[in-house]
């Protein structure tokens, strides 16, 4: 469909109503007994693990915004974002709960805003926001897992809006929560594609380069370097579980911690399924999210990359250091 009559019926207010609709029919006079804020937080962080046994209602709270901050060391870039972050927030809710997203648009932004959270609900579930206004959807937490939040690309009637930071991680854990362990962190990998410039210009956002598949950035938590002048932290012992993302939209990401082998993985971040065991990489296709965890077993620096290795050029990696005693029973140098 040409993105001109995609323009026009968003302007009509056809999407919205097609899309919204069915959501709200859905789950009407579906209201859980308990009425809680969502704990969002912002890359790596993680919101608290879920402890309860009875769904709630889940109140979000999100703002897309519009700013110009640094892509890398170099340059800056325009982003589109959730709560002036990038990506979006975590947000973290129970299979079975009743979710209620209000979304504000700021006033300042010149577009207008959607997020898509189909993939929790299982049917259509898209809040659209002009600048200035905010709308409201309520949907079920039917799937658990981890999923991919984003703008749709059908209303407004670009990809642009996901390209420039307009994603984010949702977690839906099963009754009673996942099982604990020390540390959890949230990865998601983006890319970036701008026109080329100088050293400390403000970069403009590439359709041609997009559709070449030629990236500026392929970077972990919304910068070139954000996980590497902040580095992961855990100690010998400790279990960390990661959320890792990939927004796309052009590359898969084969996830990888070099030095280390992944315990357990859920592929697609389906935890309704036993994991996989003992894994070197998995593949995280553009718009999916998988778990992945693994126990410190040596001290060190280990780094989370993309393995197509290139691909650390453009920021895809990231340093997790794990402090403690050596282990000579496994590693020792002759």
């Amino acid at each position: 469909m040409p993105n001109s009559l995609f323009h026009n019926m968003r302007h009509a207010g056809l999407i919205s109503a097609l899309v919204m609709a069915p959501c709200l029919a859905i789950n009407a006079g579906v209201v859980s007994a308990e009425t809680i804020q969502a704990q969002l937080t912002k890359a790596p962080n993680v919101p608290a693990p879920i402890t309860r046994t009875q769904p709630a209602t889940v109140v979000v709270n999100l703002e897309a915004s519009e700013w110009v901050g640094p892509i890398s060391d170099d340059n800056n870039y325009e982003f589109w974002g959730i709560n002036g972050m990038v990506p979006g927030p975590m947000i973290r809710v129970m299979v079975g709960d009743t979710v209620e997203i209000r979304l504000k648009n700021k006033s300042g932004s010149k577009q207008s805003h959607n997020l898509d959270f189909t993939k929790v609900s299982g049917a259509a579930a898209l809040v659209n926001a002009e600048p200035g206004k905010e709308a409201q959807i309520t949907f079920k937490a039917a799937n658990q897992g981890v999923f991919v939040y984003q703008s749709s690309t059908a209303a407004p009637s670009n990809i642009q809006h996901v390209l420039s930071g307009m994603h984010g991680l949702i977690v839906v854990e099963p009754v009673g929560g996942l099982k604990p362990v020390e540390k959890e962190f949230y990865v998601m990998q983006s890319e970036f594609y701008m026109k080329d410039g100088k050293k400390n210009d403000t970069l403009v956002y590439s359709e041609q380069k997009v559709k070449d598949a030629d990236a500026s950035y392929i970077v972990h938590n919304g910068h070139m370097t954000a996980l590497v002048k902040v580095p992961l932290r855990s100690k010998v012992g400790e279990t960390t579980r990661w959320f890792y993302g990939n927004a796309g939209i052009n590359f898969d990401s084969s996830w990888h911690v070099i030095g280390e082998m992944l315990d357990r993985v859920w592929p697609a971040g389906n935890v309704a399924k036993a994991p996989l065991e003992h894994i070197q990489s998995t593949l995280v296709e553009p718009g999916q999210a998988t778990i992945g965890e693994f126990k410190g077993e040596m001290p060190g620096t280990f780094v989370s990359v993309d393995h197509s290795l290139f691909r650390t050029e453009k920021g895809a990696l990231g340093l997790l250091k794990i402090d403690g005693p050596t282990n000579p029973a496994l590693f020792k140098g002759l």
